[in-house]
């Protein structure tokens, strides 16, 4: 019998643990915002971290000891992710659409002006310009550190690698800073709602892929990874590129043109 090249999946408890934290979440988010408490949110949080921990180390394991992600393997990866991430542009798109849509016809609820009254944007040439660049510079050095990889230099892609991670680290921080000094919540009419939704899931979106970088930057310094075999890098670096693309359309679309 010709042996698959196709992996095919051992029985396995993460996805029957990861569907229950997903039940836990929902039904803790209820508890908590209506009854303030917080323990059946915390479970399903904390079975979501350890589902995510045990199932990616069975992935590692598969990948980079047991040698399971054939070429056919890789490639149905590659179509995963590609999909993922244009679910997520779908995601994005919905957000931005609210934004503008409000932005060109404001309804009388919100004076029948945008910005609405009352509201005082925050300047395009601050932080938010700034913010830009350490995000833009980030990509720079997450292809940096794949054009090493593939050019099999170990000392620079650990370098770019760090880099990358630590303006991720550096932008969130920055991020932080600019809510704490906004003059506007994200109860003020739509423009604070959509605001603090659309840069909020693009935050989590960030401390996300740096945790993504985190671990490949782990798995680069133990040798994981090869110049034709390093599919979880690529992974990383189209994610961190993503998250790129959402921002300048965000820092054009809601901070700049929106305060105009």
């Amino acid at each position: 019998m010709k042996r698959s090249p196709y992996h095919l999946v051992e029985l396995r408890p993460w996805p029957i643990t990861s569907a229950l934290r997903t039940l836990f979440i929902a039904l803790g988010l209820i508890n908590w915002l209506h009854y303030n408490k917080p323990i059946l949110l915390l479970l399903g949080i904390s079975t979501m971290l350890i589902s995510i921990f045990q199932w990616w180390r069975d992935i590692i394991r598969e990948a980079t000891y047991i040698g399971k992600h054939t070429s056919y393997v890789q490639k149905g990866l590659k179509l995963g992710i590609i999909l993922f991430i244009i679910s997520e542009i779908c995601f994005f798109t919905a957000f931005f659409w609210a934004f503008f849509h409000r932005s060109l016809t404001p309804s009388i609820e919100i004076g029948c002006s945008w910005p609405p009254i009352g509201i005082i944007t925050i300047n395009p040439i601050g932080v938010p310009l700034l913010n830009t660049i350490v995000l833009l510079s980030s990509g720079l050095t997450v292809t940096w550190a794949h054009h090493c990889l593939i050019s099999k230099i170990r000392i620079k892609t650990i370098l770019a690698l760090s880099i990358t991670i630590i303006l991720g680290i550096y932008f969130t921080f920055l991020q932080t800073i600019e809510y704490i000094q906004l003059s506007f919540t994200i109860a003020d009419s739509v423009y604070g709602s959509t605001f603090f939704i659309t840069t909020g899931f693009h935050g989590i979106h960030v401390i996300i892929g740096t945790l993504f970088l985190l671990v490949r930057l782990i798995r680069t310094i133990k040798s994981h990874f090869s110049n034709n075999h390093h599919v979880g890098f690529e992974a990383a670096a189209w994610y961190w590129h993503f998250v790129d693309v959402v921002w300048i359309c965000l820092y054009i679309l809601i901070y700049w043109w929106g305060s105009l």
